[in-house]
């Protein structure tokens, strides 16, 4: 049996299964038929003890039973959820394959969610494979249920807690503990290795803490922040993501909703597809040094035909293997760009490709943003598109010695954001020290909170004024009071850390475990590597996701440990493009 991660997914072989659940307390179980936008098709994707079946689907009272051959053809997943009329303790995922226990996966609710989707039984290929989500709902099970598109009148059918319910026991021991490396990378000046960098969890596995009230976020996963699905043992590099990292405030976990988790899917096909074409071709280049060292290994018949013929075969033997394996890559890659270019036409703008459809229609809101596309030169021409989650969970941090070379990427970054969260005012503020992102205060200036800052003395103010409106909006919190933040604010800190005091560093360290209590993103453009001797820039670095400007710098990815290289999305110099991609 498995232990699962959150985000971690595995290969389902047995076509009959079965779901359970224990906690502390009385639970209902059931189960949601989904297409691919995660919503059921009528009340009848919805099994319960009121509505005990479905194709493929039945409820048992204390489990859910799948047979998967026969759930319905154009269904593309079953949601596996438990529910409750009280907080929910720790709940313990269980799943077996033909009464043989397959996985587990511990939850650890943080924020007072009634309800959980523990566990996603989807279609890949012609095959199935299992998620585990840990998806919470402080609204409980009607806010669930309403999520993925059954109806209140439907969702009344639930029966009542108390009756055919799954008596709660001890969970098992363990859980998540908190951190702030969930879906991040780190290099080498921030944790990382020696010239490289690592991606951290999967958006909509690793949950990173906020302050958001209780209903102002409709769906958010329950986990700890530290829950990730971890790099492949043995890759140095993936491992480090964890170290000095400040811990999160408390509060329930962002949203992370289908077309962020859509990107991540494919990127870890793509991922997995790779490890196996690099795999194959490792042990290929194995296999033919000792054939051939054996072939040579006998002075008496190193130049005889036998040896030519041993080496031949030896040669022959690897070129088969890596001619398949290449093969199989390609026809791997062939098909993820199909989904990806599918993908591409039907995603929000902020997920999208400048060339997209969404870029010429209303804007429309995104759970995540595009960052640019992920590469390998050695294994062909595909190219995953790299998102992260909106609003930031963590800030973005440019590494860049001049703001002015990387204003275009900085440029590309504030139109996804805006792009991302259409329905309230966004207001930016941009320091610019050195004048580098000059050409972008025009575009932006309908969008400026003020002035760009380009004196070194006015830094402060301005962040004074952010920090306490945070520290305000979190005495509130505390208090009871919270509301939703009424802007979107987006703070662009250019030509870090030079000419920012040590106050300014503290007060940026604090916007970034607070600013989500005002609905601030935090995008730092400046030096990869701070000087050591400055504690709070190397944590405020250490805390952050980099993005390297520099080609060839490595990034591994967190299934595999493989190196890919990121290639980071431009916003266009001509003036009406960049006013559509902003938005004006």
């Amino acid at each position: 049996m498995i232990h699962l991660k959150a985000g971690q997914n595995t290969a389902l072989t047995a076509d009959s299964v079965r779901f359970t659940a224990q906690t502390t307390g009385t639970v209902e179980l059931g189960a949601l038929v989904v297409g691919e936008d995660l919503r059921v098709r009528d009340e009848h994707d919805h099994v319960c003890a009121s509505r005990p079946s479905a194709p493929g689907v039945r409820f048992g009272g204390s489990s859910v039973e799948l047979t998967l051959s026969q759930v319905r053809s154009d269904a593309h997943a079953v949601l596996l959820f438990v529910a409750a009329g009280h907080v929910l303790g720790p709940v313990t995922a269980s799943f077996a394959e033909n009464g043989v226990p397959a996985a587990e996966f511990v939850i650890s609710p943080t924020a007072g969610e009634s309800s959980l989707i523990c566990l996603e039984v989807y279609r890949r290929g012609s095959g199935w494979k299992l998620r585990a989500l840990g998806q919470g709902y402080a609204g409980g099970v009607a806010q669930l249920l309403s999520t993925h598109g059954v109806s209140g009148q439907s969702a009344s059918g639930t029966a009542s807690f108390g009756h055919n319910v799954v008596d709660g026991v001890p969970s098992a021991p363990g859980g998540f503990g908190s951190g702030a490396q969930g879906d991040s990378f780190s290099g080498s000046a921030h944790g990382g290795v020696p010239g490289g960098a690592a991606f951290g969890g999967v958006p909509g596995g690793a949950a990173q803490g906020g302050h958001v009230p209780d209903g102002t976020v409709p769906v958010a996963p329950v986990h700890g922040a530290g829950a990730s699905a971890g790099p492949a043992s043995g890759h140095a590099a993936a491992s480090t993501e964890s170290l000095a990292q400040p811990t999160p405030a408390p509060g329930i976990p962002l949203e992370v909703d289908h077309g962020l988790q859509r990107m991540w899917m494919i990127f870890e096909d793509a991922a997995r597809s790779a490890a196996a074409l690099v795999s194959a071709r490792d042990y290929a280049a194995k296999r033919l040094d000792q054939e051939l060292s054996e072939a040579v290994s006998n002075p008496a018949t190193r130049n005889t035909p036998a040896a030519d013929a041993a080496r031949h075969a030896a040669q022959r033997r690897h070129d088969e293997l890596v001619g398949r394996a290449d093969a199989d890559h390609r026809r791997d890659s062939d098909m993820l760009a199909r989904e990806i270019a599918e993908a591409d036409s039907v995603m929000p703008a902020a997920l999208a490709s400048w060339l997209a459809p969404a870029w010429t229609t209303r804007a429309a809101a995104s759970d995540g943003i595009r960052l640019g596309e992920l590469y390998a030169p050695d294994r062909g021409d595909l190219r995953i598109p790299y998102c992260v989650p909106v609003p930031l969970n963590r800030p973005l941090w440019v590494d860049t010695e001049s703001s002015a070379a990387a204003s275009r990427v900085v440029g590309a970054l504030l139109a996804r954001l805006v792009a991302a969260i259409p329905d309230r005012p966004t207001r930016i503020d941009l320091i610019d020290l050195t004048g580098g992102l000059r050409g972008l205060a025009t575009p932006l200036s309908p969008l400026l909170a003020g002035p760009v800052i380009a004196d070194h003395l006015d830094i402060s103010p301005r962040l004074a004024e952010l920090a306490n409106a945070a520290e305000l909006a979190e005495i509130a919190y505390h208090a009871g009071e919270a509301a939703p933040p009424k802007d979107h604010r987006i703070l662009v800190a250019a030509d870090f850390p030079h000419g920012y005091q040590a106050a300014d560093v503290v007060r940026l360290g604090q916007l970034m475990v607070r600013g989500d209590l005002i609905g601030l993103s935090l995008l730092i453009v400046g030096t990869a590597t701070p000087d050591a001797a400055d504690a709070p820039a190397t944590l405020l670095s250490q805390s952050c996701r980099h993005l390297p400007t520099l080609p060839g710098t490595p990034l591994f990815d967190p299934w595999t440990g493989n190196a890919w290289e990121l290639d980071l999305d431009m916003l266009p110099l001509e003036p009406e493009l960049q006013a559509r991609y902003l938005r004006m």
